[in-house]
């Protein structure tokens, strides 16, 4: 039997609560997964039209339960 959580993992985009017109940046800007989020700063992500505090945070918070977090800088 397949892992589904591996499976579930890979796939995993964004957290719940992520606001549409932050999807639609996010997928825009080539951001599909979660661990994609580690190749950006903060400051990149929110210059990409359509991400505010909110999504920013919520991202924030499911980077660090995995462990991960943005790309260190400016």
């Amino acid at each position: 039997m397949m892992s589904t959580n591996k499976q579930e993992e890979d796939q995993l985009v964004l957290p719940r609560g992520v606001a549409a017109p932050a999807r639609r940046a996010l997928a825009g800007a080539g951001i599909t997964k979660l661990h994609d989020f580690t190749q950006i700063t903060e400051t990149e992500l929110m210059k990409l039209h359509g991400m505010g505090p909110k999504a920013r945070d919520l991202i924030r918070v499911e980077l660090a339960a995995k462990g991960l977090s943005f790309k260190p800088g400016s």
